[in-house]
C-alpha cells in the first residue's frame, strides 16, 4: 500500500533532526508504525516475542543497532523507555529513536517520565483533509494567525459523503475495505479492546458484554457532556446488578490511556471575565465509526435522523449531528496539534451558553467554532460565538462555524461560514 503522508509528517521532520527521542502516541491502527517507519532506519517490533525477550536480556541492544531506530510497541517490553532515556543522556544527538504504541504501561509497572529526553507527540485517525476527499483550501493556521483570510469558495462535498466518512473511519487499514469487510473490521476492532488490550494492560474484565453495552452507551453520549452516572444508567436499564462505579471509573479510565476514549476537556480560560463554566468534558470515541457500530446504525437511518437512541440528546440535533461534531472535533484537533493549539470546549453550569470548540493558541489567542449539519446560518446559530467575542474582545481572533453545506462565506457579523471539506491544517 502507498503510504499517504500525515499531516504529523510535517511536525516529525521540523522536530525530529533536533530531538533525540520521539514517542507517538495514539489508539492502534491510526497509523504510527507506518508513519514513524518511513523514517527509521531500524525497526525493532516487539510485538515478536522472540526480539521482545532479545531486547529484554540485553539492556544495551536498542543503542547499538544503526539509527534512526523505531521501536513498536515498545510499552510489551516497558525497561525499553527507561534504556532510551538513558541513551539520551548519554547523546543528545537529534533523529535517534521513534517510539510507536497504543497504550502506556501496565499498572503496577514503574517507569521514569521520559520528561526532557522523550518527546510525546499525539496521534489520531485520518483528518477529513489527509482523506483525500475534497479540496481544502481555507487554513485554520491562517485563522488562528488573525489573516483575516479569504473565506469563500464550494464544496462538492454533500451530506451523504460525510456520513460515508463517519462510517468508513479514519484508520487506514480500515476505511478503504467493503462495507461488509469493514464492519467486520471495526467489531474485530471493539472485540480486542475489550478481550485483549485491557487484559494486557493489567486490566481484569469480569463482565465483557457489560463493557461493551457501557462502550455503547458512551458512543450513544457522543458530543453530549452527560455524566457517567447517565451513561451507566443507559447501558444496564433496569438492572439491579449494575457494575459497581469503581469499576465503570477504571474502565474509563483505561480506555482513556490506550486512546480509545478521546474526550474533549472543558475550556477553563485563566485571566478572563468567564465563571461558572462546567468542568466536564465532551464524550468522543477515538474515531466517531465505533461510535456508530456500537450503536447499530445504518447510513440510510442516520439520513432518516435515527440512532443514539440510549442517550436522551439534550437538544433538537440528530445524533447524525453528534457523530459529524466528533468526525469535525477529529479534524480539528489535528490541525491544531499542526499550530500547537489546544482544542476544549465551552458550555456554562447553566446551560445558557454553549461552543462546541475552543481553539486557543499559545499566546491565548483563540478561535470560537459551532458545528452546524445545515449550511443556512442564522443569527440564533452564532449568538454564542458573538457573545464570546463580547465578552474577551480581540482575543477572539475568528468565529467560526464548520457545516455540511456546500458554501464557504463571511457574514455580515465576521463570523466565518465554512463547509468542512474546506478546511485545511
Amino acid at each position: 500500500m502507498t503510504y499517504r503522508r500525515r499531516i504529523v509528517d510535517d511536525l516529525l521532520d521540523e522536530l525530529f533532526p533536533h530531538l533525540a527521542a520521539i514517542s507517538l502516541e495514539g489508539a492502534k491502527g491510526v497509523g504510527k508504525t507506518a508513519t514513524a517507519s518511513q523514517r527509521a532506519t531500524t525497526v525493532l517490533d516487539l510485538a515478536e516475542p522472540g526480539l521482545r525477550l532479545s531486547i529484554a536480556a540485553n539492556w544495551g541492544y536498542v543503542a547499538e543497532v544503526p539509527p534512526p531506530v523505531l521501536i513498536d510497541e515498545w510499552q510489551l517490553e516497558p525497561s525499553v523507555w527507561d534504556r532510551v532515556r538513558q541513551a539520551v543522556d548519554e547523546d543528545s544527538t537529534g533523529g535517534r529513536f521513534l517510539l510507536a504504541g497504543s497504550a502506556g504501561v501496565a499498572p503496577g509497572v514503574r517507569i521514569h517520565s521520559g520528561a526532557g529526553r522523550i518527546v510525546s507527540l499525539p496521534m489520531r485517525p485520518l483528518s477529513f483533509a489527509e482523506r483525500g476527499v475534497g479540496d481544502p483550501s481555507i487554513s485554520l493556521r491562517a485563522l488562528l494567525n488573525g489573516e483575516r483570510p479569504s473565506i469563500s469558495g464550494a464544496s462538492e462535498v454533500k451530506l451523504p459523503h460525510y456520513v460515508d466518512e463517519i462510517l468508513r473511519s479514519g484508520f487506514p487499514g480500515i476505511r478503504e475495505l467493503p462495507e461488509r469487510a469493514r464492519g467486520m473490521q471495526l467489531d474485530g476492532y471493539l472485540a480486542r479492546i475489550v478481550e485483549r488490550e485491557l487484559p494486557e494492560n493489567g486490566v481484569t474484565v469480569r463482565r465483557p458484554a457489560a463493557l461493551r453495552e457501557w462502550l455503547a452507551a458512551y458512543g450513544a453520549a457522543t458530543a453530549t457532556d452527560a455524566s457517567y452516572s447517565r451513561i451507566l444508567d443507559a447501558a444496564t436499564p433496569g438492572e439491579s446488578d449494575k457494575p459497581s462505579r469503581q469499576t465503570v471509573s477504571g474502565y474509563r479510565e483505561h480506555l482513556t490511556r490506550i486512546f480509545v476514549l478521546d474526550p474533549i476537556p472543558a475550556w477553563i480560560p485563566s485571566f478572563s471575565p468567564l465563571n461558572r463554566l462546567t468542568h466536564s468534558p465532551k464524550h468522543h470515541l477515538v474515531d466517531p465509526a465505533l461510535a456508530a457500530r456500537l450503536v447499530g446504525v445504518s447510513k440510510d437511518a442516520l439520513l432518516r435522523g435515527e440512532g443514539g437512541g440510549l442517550i436522551a440528546r439534550p437538544d433538537t440535533n440528530t445524533w447524525l449531528g453528534a457523530l459529524f461534531e466528533s468526525l469535525v472535533a477529529q479534524s480539528v484537533r489535528v490541525y491544531a496539534q499542526a499550530c500547537e493549539a489546544q482544542v476544549g470546549h465551552l458550555r456554562t453550569r447553566d446551560n445558557t451558553r454553549e461552543i462546541d470548540l475552543i481553539v486557543e493558541a499559545s499566546d491565548r489567542r483563540l478561535i470560537a467554532i459551532e458545528i452546524k449539519l445545515s449550511g443556512s446560518v442564522s443569527d440564533k446559530d452564532v449568538r454564542h460565538l458573538n457573545w464570546l467575542r463580547e465578552k474577551l474582545g480581540d482575543r477572539v481572533i475568528e468565529r467560526v462555524v464548520l457545516h455540511a453545506g456546500p458554501y464557504a462565506y463571511r457574514r455580515p457579523d465576521g463570523v466565518a461560514v465554512i463547509p468542512l471539506a474546506l478546511l485545511a491544517p
